[in-house]
């Protein structure tokens, strides 16, 4: 996988090359950063279409520390955390891009093009976003209720009808909240936990602690015990959870949207899905990708350009198209790494490339877009919630484990810009 990745950085490399020698032909030519490698292929595309702009593009892994620590500016930015506080001052509106009935406002997910809102001007365009899901083997699909979707009590009853158990000892466990740290977080946010950008972060303490006391009371009374899982992990968990979900060690595993639309064919084939919602919400990543035009921008003629030729649906089914062509859909799910957040191209465009979405598609008004997240997000998450949410399930004794307030303000004191 790491070599994949590279042979896609490889790709922005050239792309800003033959960007760099266009120049001496006279086209204009425009600068974007992005933490999406998809974008080389993107503009690779662009620039063979029409000889007025050229797009050169610059990967960044930490697109919005880039964008605030340093003293370059780009014509455009696609990428993750971009409406915080300190990066949102660095754009400009776009509402022209409606005006001119190029780009329609009904084209985007109403939801997700809100986000994009600041002081009720349009200073963002999305891009693209993940859902969680659930994969179980294709026939045991019909145990589900719903084609759609699956809730928390569902999964529960379902995983625990599947264990088979022998003197306390597991050979087979339905499923586990244990097994993914991930999908901890997701139900703590399904459970109104609202992380969002503040001093660095804030949450709502009391839905937090309903999620992990819900999450433990799961794993007492489906798995019996924290102890009973870790031990059928660390003796089943060799293979992936896919594969232990299609050999019925497991009856489901978790992965989100990107992942599962990166599986090989052949695991594919072998798999069904829903995705995981509760009261008829599916929560979106929280890394959703943005798109945004500097202010001080110098392209602003190439920039605008390649805005209009990017949201339109056709291009984007070309896209798609050449990814497929290229076998860049082996290592990057749909546009930008996620579903494309225009309706069109989502709804009706992506079921050519991925047949398995047929009868499966996201409802749009079940899709709930993250709050507003720090730039540093990523690491805030990684390094303390999740850790926290992994210990707290865990421990039976809530005062042995160090508070998350404390670690914020730890993590805080010693990461400070």
């Amino acid at each position: 996988m790491e070599k994949l990745r590279e042979s896609l950085r490889l790709c922005i490399v050239l792309a800003a090359a033959l960007a760099v020698l266009s120049c001496s032909e006279g086209g204009e030519t425009a600068v974007l950063w992005t933490d999406r490698p998809d974008f080389a292929i993107y503009a690779e595309s662009f620039n063979s279409s029409q000889d007025l702009h050229k797009i050169e593009v610059r990967y960044f892994k930490s697109l919005a520390a880039e964008l605030t620590e340093t003293n370059e500016y780009p014509d455009i930015v696609s990428g993750s955390w971009l409406k915080s506080v300190s990066t949102r001052a660095f754009f400009s509106p776009l509402d022209k891009f409606f005006t001119d009935k190029v780009i329609s406002r009904d084209d985007f997910y109403p939801r997700l093009l809100a986000l994009g809102k600041i002081d009720n001007k349009q200073y963002l365009l999305p891009v693209a976003f993940n859902i969680p899901a659930l994969v179980l083997a294709r026939d045991k699909g019909s145990l589900l209720s719903n084609p759609f979707t699956i809730g928390f009590e569902e999964i529960k009853t379902l995983g625990k009808e599947h264990n088979a158990e022998t003197g306390g000892t597991y050979s087979r466990i339905g499923f586990s909240p244990a097994w993914d740290d991930e999908f901890l977080f997701i139900t703590a946010s399904l459970f109104n936990a609202n992380f969002r950008e503040a001093n660095p972060v804030a949450w709502d303490a009391e839905a937090l602690e309903r999620a992990i006391v819900y999450i433990r009371s799961w794993i007492n009374e489906a798995n019996t015990g924290i102890r009973q899982v870790e031990d059928f992990s660390f003796k089943y968990f060799f293979a992936p959870p896919a594969q232990l979900a299609t050999s019925g060690r497991i009856l489901f595993a978790y992965m989100d949207s990107s992942q599962l639309f990166t599986l090989t064919q052949e695991r594919r084939s072998a798999l069904d899905f829903r995705w995981i919602a509760e009261q008829d919400t599916i929560p979106l990543s929280e890394d959703t990708v943005f798109w945004g035009l500097c202010k001080k921008g110098k392209a602003k003629k190439a920039a605008a350009a390649f805005t209009r030729w990017f949201f339109l649906q056709e291009n984007q089914r070309l896209l798609l198209e050449s990814a497929r062509n290229k076998r860049m859909n082996e290592t990057s799910f749909g546009i930008a790494g996620g579903f494309s957040a225009i309706r069109g191209v989502t709804e009706q465009v992506f079921p050519r490339f991925y047949p398995s979405l047929l009868g499966h598609m996201p409802q749009e008004e079940f899709l709930s877009p993250p709050n507003v997240l720090p730039r540093n997000w990523t690491a805030i998450k990684e390094r303390v919630i999740l850790p926290y949410l992994h210990e707290r399930i865990r421990s039976a004794d809530k005062e042995g484990i160090i508070p998350l307030e404390r670690r914020i303000a730890d993590w805080s004191r010693l990461n400070r810009d």
